[in-house]
């Protein structure tokens, strides 16, 4: 993996269960939602990438994202944490996030400053936990050809991932790309309360 410079900042943790305490009033708004994005990618082609994989159950008594962040992937790639950088993506096979529904798995991978998972496809739960912890993931069935370290462009609106050649994919719903742009679920609540005088 060739060095490169540090990308956007990863976006803002909102974890919204009862695993980590958060509170709701220092929520702030995700900045990041770009209609296009530039990053570098990290390739993990295979498929069924589990959720031990992204973030071993050995910790998951951690919920901070910090600390998780020091263990995202080790058990797939101990050297993850040395090539990745703020801002830079994930590219996988099929089902990938497979395993525990807990969202420990996506608050490793934006801690350790990813930016974005984009898969052949996502294991339903963790797509949506993606979504509601306002963390882009996308699906795309041909992105495991890009190579290695490659930079890649991608838009958001026209649906297209360029790395050399332009790689389709479904474009999010108008309420996903919402909920990403808010920082996740929460955050949503709480502008609608907000938009609404409810406290």
């Amino acid at each position: 993996m060739n060095n490169h410079p540090n990308n956007d900042s990863p976006i803002e943790s909102d974890c919204h269960n009862n695993a980590c305490s958060i509170d709701i009033n220092n929520l702030t708004e995700n900045k990041e939602m770009d209609q296009k994005i530039y990053a570098y990618a990290h390739m993990y082609p295979k498929d069924h990438i589990n959720t031990d994989e992204i973030i071993p159950a050995r910790y998951l008594n951690m919920d901070k994202e910090e600390d998780l962040a020091k263990h995202a992937m080790e058990d797939l790639d101990l050297n993850f944490l040395t090539k990745v950088k703020k801002g830079d993506v994930i590219i996988a096979g099929e089902d990938f996030g497979c395993g525990s529904s807990r969202e420990h798995a996506i608050w490793a991978l934006r801690g350790a400053g990813v930016r974005c998972v984009i898969a052949k496809s996502f294991a339903r739960i963790f797509f949506r936990n993606a979504i509601n912890n306002g963390f882009l993931v996308i699906e795309c069935p041909n992105a495991t050809e890009i190579k290695d370290g490659s930079k890649v462009e991608i838009d958001l609106d026209s649906g297209t991932i360029k790395s050399g050649q332009s790689y389709n994919f479904s474009p999010l719903s108008d309420f996903a790309k919402e909920l990403i742009k808010c920082g996740g679920l929460m955050n949503h609540i709480k502008n609608d309360n907000n938009k609404y005088g409810n406290n």
